[in-house]
């Protein structure tokens, strides 16, 4: 491959796009990888298109590489397989939906595993077909609220998806253990720093499920690690250890306080601590009581919902959010407090959820035996002393208080630290969510039908462009991997006539010998610009032909060091090969 920027489809920038955020958007835009064609639709330009196709490969070698097979599958989809999985309802305004010109419901698939099941279905029927994997890499579509960030989350995005069928549960986490170690391979191969954590399975169902997060403070993910051991999860994922549930007898009875002026947290820990009360309180002794409302897909009605948890913490709205998917949540609107008058702001207490049918769920600190300080349900009251188990009941733990550095690791080996990351895989144990649906059997050796199981697993090849980007970059443009790079070697001429002309010979020769090259044979061209670019575009390997050439000499340089060495003329060509194949 030899690409000439004097013909080139290229036009770099020299000021950040005006809505960039982060370094990947910023940089993959001004060196004209990409382009914006909608809030979350870009163009993918000559170089960046090389560059996606460099991660499509190195995917699809991986994927083959474990037996999987390839095949495409369409985008356009019907509203009745989604519907037979009820997935038409729980994806929400997630789906791009439209009609077609007979007035039938399609929508823009967002992920595949309805079609990949009634495809199998529809070939296979006895356990000596399986196993089998599928794969594609294919345009996926999700109506984002908020795209941002460029291609990192878009509402058009590249991923790949396989989909593994088994006829029994050994079978299916051999498949599940095989795309584990090829996404390493994969990952590896793109020179990510990653982590591999637990996570949640959502709207895809199903029950192990881990993710492979690309660390990078720009990420939307946060996850924690353990400071002991080999704990990783998503913070939507982790479990908080519940403590032993304590003996209620002898404990005080509970008793309600004046306690005015105390609707937040602190201003009642201040209160109660000026009190006389005989003990010191903090925030960790007070029963906070948060109200949402929960819809379920399809439904009409929003439902109260109360979530208890210590004082010292807050809702994790994303943690809520996973733990009742697919049911959509809200906060409560003025409209809805002046609806359940007995919901006083500031004030809610237990006993007036569980006396009015609220839904009531609790963190799982909040066990039989503990005492607390909460909302006596009477504006500028609160009881003490209210005791779990005994006092009150609740229907159920809910686990979605924030997670914080320093709280005690769920597998009882140290203690959690946060950082964050980009989703770039997700890999899943479906189980026979989907084929129960279809009903999709296979006669087993005994001639009696089995119920297949199934995986899923997911990559996102633009956004594993983009985390590149945000790991291997410096403040003057992309660093790229060799096996990602839109070219092995950047031959720049940075004079007229003769500069240009063998700045072309060397670039000729580097392609002779199976090298992708790019050469920068633009004349008007100050050598000042032709560096910037050079740097911004990132390629690994550069071969500068400027004033040394005059002496034979030629310059060698590394783009990820930024070591420069002088070169004979006669020996760039070998010298160059060796670098970009050290």
């Amino acid at each position: 491959m030899l690409l000439r920027m004097s013909t080139l489809f290229l036009r770099t920038l020299r000021e950040d796009p005006a809505d960039a955020e982060v370094p990947s958007h910023k940089l993959l835009v001004r060196g004209g990888f990409v382009r914006r064609a909608a809030p979350g639709v870009y163009t993918w330009l000559p170089l960046g298109k090389i560059v996606l196709e460099n991660v499509a490969r190195i995917v699809r070698e991986e994927m083959d590489a474990i037996g999987a097979q390839e095949v495409l599958l369409p985008a356009l989809l019907p509203r009745e397989y989604y519907e037979a999985t009820g997935r038409w309802e729980e994806y929400g305004d997630t789906l791009f939906r439209l009609k077609d010109r007979k007035g039938a419901d399609y929508l823009l698939g967002p992920t595949h595993e309805e079609l990949f099941t009634l495809l199998v279905k529809g070939e296979y029927s006895s356990y000596k077909d399986f196993p089998v994997t599928l794969y594609q890499i294919q345009e996926k579509f999700r109506d984002e609220a908020r795209p941002r960030a460029g291609v990192l989350r878009g509402r058009e995005f590249h991923m790949k998806d396989s989909y593994s069928f088994d006829i029994d549960d050994e079978g299916l986490r051999a498949s599940y253990a095989d795309h584990r170690a090829a996404y390493i391979r994969v990952f590896d191969r793109l020179g990510l720093e990653y982590v591999i954590v637990s996570a949640t399975s959502g709207a895809m169902g199903g029950s192990a499920s881990e993710e492979f997060l690309a660390v990078a403070p720009t990420g939307e993910d946060t996850f924690v690690r353990s400071t002991e051991s080999d704990y990783a999860a998503n913070v939507e994922a982790v479990a908080v250890p519940a403590p032993e549930a304590l003996p209620v007898e002898g404990l005080p009875e509970a008793a309600v306080h004046h306690t005015p002026d105390t609707a937040t947290i602190q201003t009642l820990v201040d209160f109660l601590n000026g009190a006389g009360l005989g003990r010191d309180f903090s925030e960790a002794d007070t029963l906070k009581n948060v109200l949402v409302k929960t819809r379920a897909p399809g439904a009409k009605e929003w439902e109260l919902l109360a979530v208890g948890l210590p004082g010292d913490r807050e809702v994790d709205f994303k943690r809520l959010e996973a733990a009742l998917e697919p049911a959509e949540v809200a906060l409560l609107e003025e409209a809805d407090f002046a609806a359940n008058p007995f919901l006083v702001k500031g004030y809610i207490g237990p006993r007036a959820l569980l006396d009015n049918k609220v839904r009531y769920l609790v963190d799982p600190r909040v066990v039989t035996g503990t005492s607390w300080v909460t909302g006596a349900d009477e504006a500028d009251h609160h009881v003490v002393g209210l005791v779990a188990g005994r006092d009150f009941v609740p229907d159920g733990t809910i686990d979605v208080a924030e997670v914080r550095d320093g709280d005690p690791s769920p597998d009882g080996r140290g203690t959690l630290y946060t950082a964050r990351g980009i989703e770039i895989g997700h890999i899943f144990q479906l189980g026979r969510k989907y084929t129960d649906a279809f009903q999709v059997d296979a006669l087993g050796p005994d001639g009696k039908p089995r119920r297949i199981t199934m995986g899923s697993y997911g990559i996102g090849v633009s956004r594993a462009v983009a985390a590149v980007v945000e790991q291997s970059h410096d403040d003057k443009g992309v660093v790229w991997p060799r096996e990602v790079a839109p070219a092995d070697v950047h031959v720049v001429g940075t004079g007229k006539g003769e500069q240009i002309e063998e700045a072309l010979r060397i670039a000729r020769e580097l392609e002779a010998r199976g090298l992708r090259v790019l050469v920068d044979d633009r004349k008007g061209v100050s050598p000042g610009v032709k560096f910037t670019d050079a740097e911004l575009l990132g390629v690994p390997t550069g071969v500068i032909v400027g004033r040394g050439l005059k002496d034979g000499l030629v310059e060698l340089r590394d783009r990820a060091t930024g070591d420069r060495e002088e070169v004979a003329l006669a020996e760039i060509v070998d010298r160059a090969v060796a670098a970009c194949r050290a």
